[in-house]
This record gives C-alpha cells, sequence and structure tokens, in this order.
C-alpha cells in the first residue's frame, strides 16, 4: 500500500510538473503603421509555444534561412496573410511549437516588409542584429506571394494528360461568375476568382478555361480558405502528400479575412499548359462540402468539374490530409508534454482505485 501511495504521488508531481514546464510567449505581428514583430525574437525551451498575434495591416509568419532572410526556406512553414482591417477588436492567432533549440528565422511576406527589417528569431544567440541587417540589404520584394501588396507570380507544372497531348482551348466561364478578366504584362488574360464570403463555400467561377500565359488570381473573402492544388483522383487531398513523381503543386495557405473588411489578399498562379489544374480548400470540411475548383478540366470526357466535385463530396473533406509543404506548418499543435500529462493520468486513476479497494 505504501508502494502504491508513493507511486501515485510521484507520477501526479511528475504529471504537474512537465504541464507547467511549457510556456506560451505572445508575439504582436504588426499594427497601425508598425512594421515588425514585438518582441523582435525572443528565448524559447523546446516544448514552448509562440503566440502570434496579428494586428493592422495583412502579414505573414514566414519561416527563411539566416542567410536568405527574406525568402521562405524549402519546406518551411508559412501561416499565410492575416488581412486585419482598421478598428479591428478581433484579432488572428497562429501557435507556433518550438521543437528544438535551434534558431528559427522568420520574415514576413507581405510587399517588401521584411526589406524594411521586418523579421523575427526564436533562440538567436547573438546574431538577430546581422540577421536583420541582411534583411535590409537583401533589396528587391520577398520571392513568395499572396496578400494585396505582393506583385510575385508562382509557376504552376502540371503533369496530367488528355489523351496523351494538351488540348487546346479558350477563355470562357460559367454564366454564373462574377469573376473579371484583364491583360497581364506577358499578354494573356488574368482570371478572377473570388474564394468563400460571407456564408459561401465556393469558387466563383468554379471551373474556367484558361490558355497558356493567361494567370489566375484568387481573391479572398469571408471567412478562412486555401486554394491548395490537388489531383483529379483525390481531390481532398495536397498534391504534394498524393503525387507519386514529387510534384509540390501549389498551396495559397489559410487566408483568414474578416467580416466587414474591405481589402482582399489574393494569390495569383500562371498556366504555363493547357492540362487541367484541380485544386481545393483545406479549411476542415470545406472539400467535402464541394469547395474546389478545376481549370482545363475537359467536359466532354468522364473527368469533368461536375465528377471532380462529386468525387470530393464522397471523399467527405480533408480530415485525414497532411498539410502540404511550405504552407500552414504554423498552426496550432498538441503539446507532447501535455499528451504525456494525459497518459500519466490514466496510470495514477488507475493505481488510485486500485487504493481505494
Amino acid at each position: 500500500m505504501h508502494y502504491r501511495t508513493t507511486f501515485l504521488s510521484t507520477i501526479l508531481a511528475f504529471a504537474a510538473q512537465s504541464t507547467l514546464a511549457a510556456k506560451t510567449i505572445d508575439v504582436v505581428v504588426g499594427g497601425p503603421g508598425i512594421l515588425q514583430y514585438n518582441p523582435p525574437f525572443v528565448n524559447a525551451d523546446v516544448g514552448d509555444r509562440i503566440h502570434f498575434i496579428f494586428k493592422e495591416k495583412n502579414h505573414t509568419v514566414t519561416q527563411s534561412t539566416f542567410d536568405n532572410p527574406c525568402t521562405q526556406s524549402v519546406g518551411g512553414f508559412d501561416s499565410g496573410f492575416h488581412p486585419v482591417a482598421s478598428g479591428a477588436t478581433v484579432f488572428p492567432e497562429v501557435l507556433l511549437e518550438v521543437p528544438d533549440l535551434d534558431p528559427i528565422w522568420i520574415f514576413c511576406r507581405q510587399a517588401n516588409h521584411c526589406q524594411q527589417g521586418m523579421v523575427f528569431s526564436v533562440n538567436p544567440g547573438d546574431k538577430f542584429a546581422a540577421f536583420q541587417a541582411a534583411a535590409k540589404a537583401s533589396g528587391g520584394g520577398a520571392t513568395s506571394t499572396g496578400g494585396p501588396a505582393a506583385s510575385g507570380i508562382i509557376t504552376v507544372t502540371t503533369t496530367v494528360t488528355v489523351s496523351g497531348s494538351a488540348v487546346p482551348t479558350t477563355y470562357t466561364t460559367t454564366t454564373s461568375s462574377s469573376a473579371t478578366s484583364s491583360s497581364t504584362p506577358s499578354g494573356g488574360i488574368d482570371h478572377k476568382v473570388i474564394v468563400g464570403g460571407p456564408g459561401v463555400l465556393a469558387y466563383n467561377p468554379s471551373n474556367i478555361s484558361a490558355q497558356v500565359g493567361d494567370t489566375i488570381t484568387f481573391e479572398f473573402h469571408q471567412k478562412n480558405h486555401t486554394v491548395t492544388a490537388s489531383s483529379f483522383d483525390t481531390p481532398c487531398h495536397a498534391l504534394s502528400s498524393t503525387s507519386t513523381t514529387g510534384q509540390l503543386g501549389f498551396d495559397s495557405g489559410f487566408m483568414a479575412v474578416a467580416d466587414g473588411a474591405t481589402e482582399f489578399p489574393t494569390f495569383t498562379i500562371r498556366v504555363n499548359d493547357t492540362n487541367p489544374i484541380w485544386a481545393y480548400c483545406r479549411q476542415a470540411n470545406h472539400c467535402g462540402s464541394g469547395m474546389v475548383f478545376a481549370a482545363n478540366a475537359v467536359e466532354s470526357g468522364p473527368k469533368n468539374f461536375t465528377a471532380f466535385q462529386d468525387l470530393a463530396k464522397q471523399q467527405n473533406g480533408t480530415s485525414t490530409n497532411a498539410p502540404p509543404p511550405n504552407s500552414a506548418g504554423v498552426q496550432a499543435t498538441t503539446s507532447t508534454m501535455l499528451s504525456v500529462f494525459n497518459i500519466l493520468l490514466v496510470v495514477a486513476f488507475s493505481d488510485l482505485m486500485i487504493i481505494l479497494s
């Protein structure tokens, strides 16, 4: 009995100590006229959580390297753009759990914010000043795209073929489309697609045709959506997680838009050929509700847009889908310490029941 009582006390003490060991560190991102993270760097232990609070106007938390401060690192996390209107009282939040004691380098990929010194670091040692100086000296705009002020274009390459060759198409939209088109600098057409909106789980238009050299600009409205490349056969899974040929596909990251917003983040892709492009929203079960998009789907064949959308609904969403690379790897995570705590509580409770019996 003494052994079991001592064991129970030890388990509970260890569990409590483990739970209390991790801490949450608040970091404010932006603000009215502010291009900085506050504080600009923190020191953290393994298991600690960095709590990013997004203020005005529209910023990201994007991982880079020390040597390339204003370029998203390969496989690095990205929060996506979080537009916040002036006078807002509710602010988007993102949690980053610290996996080890190595430095983590971060920047904002909106326009030239990074080049103006908007960078952040976890455990930088004595290198933060050099990191920020390198960002300011890098010149130009950030190499990642998104947000209203971003001007870059993501190159999209697909390998899906129809009867062994690309299908020539001309620009058309569905009759319910509210999208507009305009010329691009390369002479192609830019197709505007509205993503979401109040109570809307759809892309509008959701099915278009585009020529080589055209661009597709996704304009994000309320609430919080993505546009993520997939394949026809697995509509609700990122192409990067299903491709057998190493395709990464594209992913906008989550774009949170507040009710009443008047500025909307955008994400642009370029069409390199007329092979079908398949995409979906990876928020909760939006894909399973039919929130999918296609460009250059062959409507006369079995792999048309309606079949793609029906398949998405049958597969019932993205609950088992892993996040694609370079996307919202910054997300709320379950602490390992909390998991240990739960397990230990079960063991302790079992021993307590034996003692009481």
